[in-house]
């Protein structure tokens, strides 16, 4: 059975987590507010977009309300805005890479597009903001195939779709195993699990979101495992449009505090009794010391807002996901980037919260 949906991510106004700078603290005088952050609150809610969607990161209720990774980092982007995760529009995109629609200001943000690439980043009027995830390129089998890694396949039939990047990982793969294999090519990756569940490859290999999201829909996913190799390796975080260094400031700063509030422990059941806390990293985060909104453009109480929209994101999906491991599901190998640094998240981790 899935498991709920996490409360909504917290809304920590982002340039609290400027620990290690602490000159913003001596610039109290509010900045003007740049072209983005002007029509935004002039419209009176933020646009925030997200290509691709999948289950996890942005999928519809039945209520028709957006939920997941993609829709709660927006609706903390709309906090540091105006102090109100309601005042966000939703966007989701088709496609896994979209540029038009930033350079046009039809939306302020982009949740999460393609993988990060120096082409992507500097080629498109756009700019990759952070790293919020990491994703890779994977393999589903059938647990009755009898392998526990890529590198014991042998002789299978990988239905992958047509596209460059994913064929010449997978041709280099199984270049370094030398082991024999045939591609099944599709146009579509919805044709993928239809090839599967027919028989007629008893592998997928597709980006491992896709394939967290494609096992869910099987008949017995318990039956089928993910293997936990990744044949390669994709960053993925928000964009904004190239040229307003202040909204790119305004997003960043919000993903960091987010991250850092994981770190410290700030979350919407504590955030309360920590304001007493004497602790000067807390203090900082929660806006009790020093003056760091301000020298970004949004109002400096932002960043006491924790209270009103909650920070269980990243908490919900780590539980979620040790869970999921001691269940025994091998979908994450045990020194991935993730753990070395706690600043980036893995795909797994996203997904893993929606696979029970």
């Amino acid at each position: 059975m899935a498991s709920p949906e996490p409360a909504i991510s917290v809304a920590l106004f982002a340039a609290v987590a400027l620990l290690s700078l602490p000159a913003f603290a001596q610039a109290p005088a509010t900045a003007p507010a740049g072209p983005t952050l002007q029509a935004i609150r002039d419209r009176g809610h933020l646009i925030c977009a997200s290509s691709d969607p999948l289950p996890g990161f942005a999928k519809p209720g039945v209520d028709g309300r957006w939920t997941g990774f993609d829709v709660d980092f927006c609706r903390a982007v709309a906090v540091a805005v105006f102090g109100d995760p309601s005042r966000m529009e939703f966007v989701p995109l088709s496609g896994q890479s979209r540029f038009a629609l930033l350079q046009t200001g039809t939306v302020d943000l982009v949740a999460r597009n393609a993988p990060w690439s120096m082409r992507r980043d500097t080629g498109f009027g756009a700019s990759y903001v952070a790293t919020s995830f990491y994703d890779g390129q994977g393999i589903l089998v059938p647990q009755a195939l009898g392998v526990v890694s890529a590198y014991e396949l042998e002789n299978v039939n990988i239905c992958v779709v047509d596209e460059p990047e994913q064929l010449a990982n997978l041709q280099e793969f199984f270049f370094t195993t030398q082991a024999a294999y045939t591609e099944l090519l599709y146009e579509d990756r919805e044709d993928l699990g239809v090839a599967y569940q027919a028989g007629l490859c008893n592998a997928v290999s597709a980006p491992a979101s896709w394939l967290n999201a494609m096992r869910r829909t099987l008949p017995d996913p318990a039956t089928h495992r993910i293997l936990p190799e990744r044949i390669s390796k994709g960053a993925f975080g928000p964009m904004v449009r190239e040229g307003d260094d202040q909204w790119f400031d305004i997003v960043q700063w919000t993903l960091f505090a987010l991250i850092d509030a994981e770190e410290a422990g700030v979350t919407s059941l504590n955030v309360e009794s920590l304001r007493a806390a004497k602790t000067h990293r807390i203090r900082r985060l929660l806006g009790l010391e020093g003056v760091f909104g301000p020298a970004i453009g949004p109002r400096p109480a932002l960043h006491r807002q924790c209270d009103q929209v909650g920070w269980q994101l990243w908490r919900d999906l780590r539980a979620q996901f040790r869970a999921r491991r001691r269940c025994g599901s091998a979908a994450w190998p045990e020194r991935s980037l993730d753990q070395r640094w706690p600043a980036l998240r893995s795909t797994d981790r996203v997904i893993s919260r929606t696979a029970r």
